[in-house]
C-alpha cells in the first residue's frame, strides 16, 4: 500500500514537471518571437529619413508633411526635409508604378507643407490638369464658394485645415477676398488663383 502512494506521487511530479517544462518554453518562444518583431521593424525605419507618419505627428522645423497619391507604389502622407522635390516625395511613397504616366508631372518641382501630389496613370483622362510647376492633379477652376473640403485639398498648398478655412469663411465675391479676409498666404495665393473661380 505505501509503495503505491510513492508512485502515483513520482507520476504526479513527473506531470507537474512535463507541464511546467511546456510552459517555460512556449513563454520563451513568445519573448523571443517579441523581440525578433521589434528588432525588424525598428531597423526598417533606422536607415530612412523619410517615413509614412500618423495624423498626430508634429512637424520639426525644416520639415513638411505631403501626400502621395494616385499610381505610386504606397500611397499616404509622409514626412520630408524642406526645400524637397516631388521627385524625393515619389521616392518615399516607394516609387512609381508601371502605369504611372510621368509626362504630366515635374518631378523637379519643389514641395510645399501640406500639398498633394498626385501621379496619374496612363491613358487616365477625367478632365483634371496637372499644374506646370506643383506636379498636383486639380479640377480645372474650383469653385471656392461651392466645392467641398475633397476638391479644395487638390489645390497646391492646400490641407485639409486651409479647405476648412476656406469654407468657415464663405461667401467670397472676389478671389481676393481669400486674402482681405486671411484665410491663405500670399504665397499659396498666387499659386492657386489661375486654379479657381467664386
Amino acid at each position: 500500500m505505501a509503495e503505491r502512494v510513492q508512485e502515483e506521487d513520482s507520476g504526479e511530479s513527473g506531470n507537474r514537471i512535463r507541464i511546467v517544462s511546456i510552459g517555460i518554453f512556449l513563454a520563451g518562444v513568445f519573448v523571443l518571437a517579441v523581440a525578433a518583431g521589434l528588432f525588424f521593424f525598428k531597423n526598417q525605419n533606422s536607415g530612412s529619413e523619410i517615413q509614412i507618419i500618423a495624423s498626430t505627428d508634429k512637424v520639426a522645423p525644416g520639415q513638411i508633411i505631403v501626400h502621395v497619391d494616385g499610381s505610386v507604389k504606397k500611397p499616404g502622407v509622409y514626412k520630408l526635409a524642406d526645400q524637397s522635390r516631388v521627385v524625393d516625395a515619389v521616392g518615399a511613397a516607394g516609387g512609381l508604378t508601371e502605369d504611372a504616366d510621368q509626362s504630366k508631372v515635374n518631378l523637379a518641382s519643389k514641395l510645399v507643407d501640406g500639398q498633394k501630389i498626385y501621379i496619374r496613370s496612363v491613358g487616365e483622362g477625367d478632365g483634371r490638369i496637372v499644374g506646370e510647376t506643383t506636379g498636383v492633379s486639380v479640377s480645372s477652376l474650383v469653385n471656392i464658394n461651392t466645392a467641398s473640403e475633397a476638391e479644395l485639398d487638390k489645390l497646391p498648398g492646400i490641407g485639409p485645415v486651409t479647405a476648412a478655412k476656406i469654407i468657415a469663411s464663405r461667401p467670397y465675391g472676389s478671389l481676393e477676398e481669400l486674402l482681405t479676409k486671411k484665410v491663405v498666404s500670399k504665397s499659396v495665393f498666387e499659386k492657386i488663383k489661375g486654379l479657381i473661380t467664386y
